[in-house]
């Protein structure tokens, strides 16, 4: 089972990156992936890993925490088994490294996803 996530980098304020995740393994095949709630976590140097955003199986429902609300959009392609954060108007404090996440549960705060990805890291300068 492996989550692949990319797309991060260094960007200024107020610009974008668009991360992705791929999902492969067993687990993940392309039947399968579909059955799976997925999520993007952060961690900040210093802090806890925070929830970022989950999406439902489906793609039809979708959780976002209030500090990205309005600027993150979470989307998945089924067929690709891939998962895609696009991220405007990036802020200083969004700098962290971000990791994909997989669950049969809707990923929101408080809970524990059972799959991760290694992290991408995206830092963003003022």
């Amino acid at each position: 089972v492996q989550l692949q996530a990319s797309g991060g980098g260094l960007v200024q304020a107020g610009g974008s990156l668009r991360l992705s995740c791929a999902a492969s393994g067993r687990s993940f095949s392309t039947y399968s992936f579909s059955t799976y709630n997925m999520g993007w976590f952060r961690q900040a140097p210093g802090k806890e890993r925070e929830f970022v955003v989950g999406i439902s199986w489906s793609g039809g429902r979708t959780y976002y925490a209030d500090s990205v609300k309005g600027r993150f959009t979470f989307s998945r392609d089924n067929a690709k088994n891939t998962v895609y954060l696009q991220m405007n108007s990036l802020k200083p404090e969004d700098t962290a490294i971000y990791y994909c996440a997989a669950d049969t549960q809707l990923l929101r705060p408080g809970v524990n996803p059972t799959y991760w990805g290694q992290g991408t890291q995206v830092t963003v300068s003022s």
